[in-house]
């Protein structure tokens, strides 16, 4: 008999046993969310005939009728109270034009001064009460931590930036001359920031202007599959991402439409296509309820407005989905989870997907906040476990809130592998196996 050579042994042991490893990873039989599904929708939604989606824009409004067209043609049911998918409620714009800016009797250069008010016809004067609260900022200051609260004024304040801020105060000029929208209606005070020093004498200033003050409606758009189980008729289960973005930006060889693909348009594709996958599992014990998310760029406005149509005590786990349309860090059949420590939702979802080829990570990036930077904040804070599913590389990432943020740019079958891992591991949830551990508000940043 032939002996077989030591090293030729242990190549077939080795095999053998990469083998059996390999054997050990289930493959799932049940199909997975439609691929066709996936493509159509991100292109849609990233198309340049959509201008950014930006929230109060054309394209918002175009991308919001795009779904809830979608949730129609699934076969979605509206959330009770509504006769449609559309949740709507009101954001504000102020657009203040400066007239006339003097102090101590000498009138100020436009490039000087910003003014942000609330007043639809501003006369004010060191007269008027109450007065005029004064604040200085240094040379070494962090201005925009300083100003950020001033830029929503709550009490007419003047404040001075000193002149070696002046790139940055430009910066802010350009920001406030943009204009944006706020949830709240401006109240009836005014900040003005003037760059250069306090006057060593008492201040003496003069202000004339008007601003215009504008109602613009939003959209969230929302839809539900009811519960098989009339028991837990009130454990909901909610999907969600959000559809705007940030519109127009200066052009960049001949392109200015920021078109948000990944960000969040993947999101957005994730909540359609599981939408559509769980309706044809018909399985679902619990309600699920599907939303995208309206000003989430501009503030979270959508899901703080969402938050307050339900009781968080019924709402059991919040898959938010965002940014999830290039290969994570850990490479390609991966997501990370945001705020993994907070609940053991992340660990239900890694212990779901135990035996397949995808696994779920922590948040790899703590340094960057992420979990306090999404719509599943909102109604963390109200004690949900609500946490963001994603897979962006985001300290590196080059294309985000830029016009290179295009469908070209995703990896389509890893997107599509995410959500259906997405589905999967959330069956155990929506069939009121698992409940995840509610999250401690405190634990929540305000």
């Amino acid at each position: 008999m032939r002996k077989i050579p030591s090293f030729v042994l242990f190549l077939l042991l080795a095999a053998s046993s990469a083998f059996a490893q390999k054997k050990l990873i289930k493959q799932p039989t049940e199909p997975g969310v439609a691929t066709a599904t996936v493509e159509r929708i991100v292109r849609t939604l990233a198309a340049d005939d959509m201008q950014g989606r930006a929230s109060g824009q054309p394209g918002s409004v175009k991308a919001a009728d795009f779904l809830a067209a979608e949730f129609r043609r699934i076969g979605l049911q509206p959330l009770p109270g509504l006769v449609d998918f559309t949740q709507s409620f009101p954001a504000y714009e102020a657009r203040t034009a400066a007239a006339f800016v003097a102090l101590n009797g000498a009138p100020l250069k436009p490039e000087r001064f910003v003014l942000i008010s609330g007043q639809p016809h501003l006369n004010w004067t060191q007269f008027d009460e109450p007065a005029a609260r004064v604040v200085s900022i240094g040379p070494k200051d962090n201005l925009m931590r300083e100003i950020r609260p001033l830029l929503d004024p709550q009490a007419n304040t003047i404040v001075f930036v000193d002149s070696a801020q002046a790139a940055m105060f430009k910066r802010v000029a350009g920001v406030v001359k943009r204009g944006g929208l706020r949830a709240d209606k401006p109240a009836p005070f005014t900040t003005l920031l003037v760059l250069g020093r306090a006057p060593a004498v008492p201040l003496k200033f003069q202000v004339a202007a008007t601003t215009t003050i504008r109602t613009v409606e939003l959209r969230n758009v929302v839809g539900m599959l009811p519960g098989l189980e009339e028991a837990r008729a009130k454990e909901q289960v909610v999907f969600s991402g959000h559809y705007d973005h940030i519109g127009i930006l200066p052009a960049v060889a001949g392109d200015s439409i920021a078109n948000g693909a990944d960000d969040d348009a993947s999101g957005t594709t994730a909540v359609v296509a599981l939408a559509e996958y769980f309706q044809k599992q018909h399985d679902n014990a619990r309600p699920l309820v599907f939303v995208a998310f309206a000003a989430e760029e501009i503030g979270g406005f959508g899901a703080r407005h969402f938050s307050r149509q339900l009781n968080p005590q019924e709402v059991v786990a919040m898959f938010n989905i965002e940014m999830i349309g290039k290969q994570a860090k850990f490479g390609p059949n991966t997501a990370f989870i945001t705020g993994f420590d907070k609940s053991d939702f992340g660990a239900m979802l890694q212990q779901n997907a135990k035996g397949s080829i995808f696994r779920f990570e922590p948040d790899p990036y703590p340094g960057q906040n992420l979990f306090y930077r999404s719509d599943n904040a909102t109604l963390a804070r109200l004690g949900v476990p609500a946490h963001t599913i994603s897979t962006d590389q985001i300290p590196t990432d080059k294309r985000y809130h830029s016009v290179d943020d295009e469908v070209e740019s995703l990896d389509l079958p890893n997107m599509t592998a995410v959500i259906t891992a997405i589905g999967r591991a959330a069956a155990p949830i929506i069939s009121g196996k698992q409940t995840p551990a509610r999250i401690a508000p405190e634990t929540v940043k305000q």
